[in-house]
């Protein structure tokens, strides 16, 4: 009956997840990949000994209830040893293998360990703020809020923090999560491998514009439309140019901000904003 009721609950959660678009099951980059594959590999593993169990423990509960007359009664039964072996050997085997594959994934998704990638990596800095995300091109010159443009198969290095209360930056559907902090530049790298737009969002409750602090990722189809993509941003009439009287009035907290781009920027800008949260002598230091 217990093998039974877990055989239904994961095939009532497979035929659920089925249709739905999941973004943390359903990855679009090499970091996501990996990340979908260790779950799985974690719940087979999970599995071998909860199934088990669980078919012990209804198999115990009826074979000796009270109203079984052929149950026998042995108050001084010693065990069995390799019933021992079995129940003390078989998770300490699953705990090494997951202690060896925690270490080495661990290693492997380092948030700060680069992409191996023969393309050159696209470099984003990323600002939380109030209820919003501003990101910074600085080998382009060029800006966004609420909208990520990437190219697809070429790593992004991102460096994130943040002028307002601490966030976390993720993309469910590309990896990783990331907390954003003030006086801090975190790091992580993305990939992503197929050409889409991708919700991210803060998942670290920020104030009362929390729920709607989110933006879309877009991955275009290669370099090539990304270059297109950050020329159009300088072309464009519309767009405006982000110096610190602009960028003071951006930071106010505000919601549901619309998407807007930025054909330049004022130089070291995401410097400026990390280091007044840090003591004057330690922002020296970093400046030289």
């Amino acid at each position: 009956m217990s093998v039974l009721l877990v055989v239904i609950a994961c095939l009532g959660t497979w035929l659920y997840l089925h249709d739905k678009n999941v973004a943390i099951l359903n990855p679009k980059g090499i970091i996501a990949s990996q990340q979908v594959d260790l779950m799985a590999f974690t719940l087979i593993l999970s599995v071998i000994v909860v199934v088990p169990v669980f078919t012990m423990l209804g198999v115990i509960a009826w074979k000796y209830r009270e109203g079984n007359p052929k149950a026998t009664y042995e108050p001084d039964h010693e065990g069995s040893k390799w019933l021992e072996v079995a129940w003390w050997g078989i998770p300490i085997v699953i705990i090494a293998i997951l202690s060896v594959v925690t270490w080495i994934s661990t290693h492997e998704l380092d948030p700060y360990k680069p992409i191996a990638s023969d393309k050159k990596a696209v470099k984003v800095q990323v600002v939380a703020l109030q209820w919003k995300w501003l990101f910074l091109y600085p080998e382009y010159g060029v800006a966004s809020v609420n909208e990520l443009k990437m190219p697809v198969g070429v790593p992004v290095n991102f460096e994130i923090t943040a002028d307002s209360p601490m966030s976390a930056f993720w993309i469910p559907n590309l990896g990783s999560q990331t907390y954003a902090m003030n006086g801090m530049s975190s790091k992580l790298s993305l990939r992503a491998d197929k050409e889409g737009s991708y919700r991210g969002s803060n998942t670290n409750i920020s104030g009362e514009g929390y729920a709607d602090m989110h933006f879309q990722a877009v991955a275009l189809k290669d370099q090539a439309a990304f270059d297109a993509w950050v020329a159009d941003v300088k072309q464009d009439d519309a767009s405006a140019y982000l110096d610190q009287d602009t960028y003071d009035e951006l930071r106010k907290p505000s919601k549901k901000t619309p998407v807007t781009q930025y054909d330049g920027y004022a130089s070291g800008l995401y410097d400026t904003i990390m280091h007044k949260y840090m003591p004057m002598d330690h922002a020296h230091k970093e400046g030289h």
